[in-house]
């Protein structure tokens, strides 16, 4: 019994050196003057609890909307869009019937695209959430900076979403449904290998319009340089179709290209923003005057420089003709 006592007073006082070394070295740190980390992580947790009624809220009706979300989803795939008049033009590809090879498949399809809609809907509010949360925390210059960074983040990603949707999802899907038709198949989609194909693609777009802005801020951090994003511009087109075949749903090098080229063009769009937008960097050390040097030609002596045998007061200069 003694020793089964003395082994929980020896756990009970190894379990409370530990919470004091988290204490002293973790979490005191991280402190400030102003709010404990206890509240931080308080404020935190009200504001995700906010972020994902608001979002549940909006899911309901996406959800109510559905199959009108997927009809619009579908577009793309037998119509083209002609930017001169604004419209969806029919393609020459035949109907295209979907099916579904599981129970809940339709169901779960609708689900998916609802809760992506919701999410994208409610990313304004759950950006304000963000922002409130971290501007405590930034310098007056750095929320002069951050706050049009998100802004033109959130704005960048829309932008993606629509681009795909308009342009790069109808060409893709009318090149591939066109291949298999003139290879002799006929064309039965699954409605969940449809809408993944879609809504990745537009998500990887959405994110491929982030590339010049996530550049800009490496710049602005000091990260990243033109000259130095120049030097790698080969690696940087070599990165884009690696990272093309990851991300494409379909492993044929069609769609590899579309993915790859918009990825290299924004990282040439992003040399410029970082040439622009480059952090100033401070002189170097050799071009500015060091403060001895300049402390002894105020005083009309120079420092010794670390010789032996000569002092401070030893130094001989120029010769001047005292006289003037």
């Amino acid at each position: 019994m003694a020793a089964n006592h003395w082994i929980k007073i020896r756990m009970s006082y190894g379990l409370n050196s530990i919470n004091q070394w988290l204490q002293d070295t973790i979490f005191k740190p991280l402190e400030d003057k102003k709010m404990p980390v206890m509240e931080h992580l308080v404020e935190l947790q009200v504001r995700l609890t906010r972020m994902a009624i608001i979002t549940g809220v909006v899911f309901v009706g996406t959800f109510f909307y559905a199959d009108l979300l997927v009809k619009w989803l579908r577009i793309p795939l037998q119509n083209m869009f002609m930017p001169g008049s604004l419209s969806w033009v029919p393609t020459d590809l035949p109907v295209v019937p979907f099916v579904f090879l599981a129970p809940a498949e339709a169901l779960w399809q609708n689900v998916k695209v609802a809760g992506l809609f919701a999410i994208a809907s409610a990313t304004p509010y759950i950006l304000w959430e963000v922002w409130h949360f971290v501007v405590p925390g930034l310098h007056a210059q750095e929320r002069r900076f951050v706050a049009p960074f998100v802004l033109l983040t959130a704005l960048a990603f829309y932008a993606g979403v629509g681009f795909s949707f308009f342009f790069v999802l109808p060409f893709a899907l009318n090149f591939l449904i066109s291949y298999g038709v003139t290879a002799g198949f006929v064309p039965q989609i699954s409605i969940a290998q449809y809408v993944g194909f879609a809504l990745w693609f537009l998500m990887v777009f959405g994110l491929i319009f982030e590339v010049p802005l996530a550049i800009t801020l490496m710049a602005k951090l000091g990260w990243v340089d033109a000259p130095f994003l120049k030097r790698y511009r080969k690696w940087a087109l070599l990165g884009s179709f690696i990272f093309a075949a990851i991300l494409t749903p379909t492993p044929d090098p069609f769609n590899q290209c579309l993915m790859a080229l918009p990825m290299y063009i924004f990282y040439e769009i992003g040399i410029l923003s970082a040439g622009f937008f480059n952090k100033k960097k401070p002189m170097s050390e050799g071009m500015t005057v060091p403060t001895v040097a300049t402390a002894a030609a105020g005083s009309g002596r120079a420092p010794s420089g670390g010789l032996p045998g000569v002092g401070d007061g030893d130094y001989v200069g120029v010769p001047t003709d005292r006289r003037k």
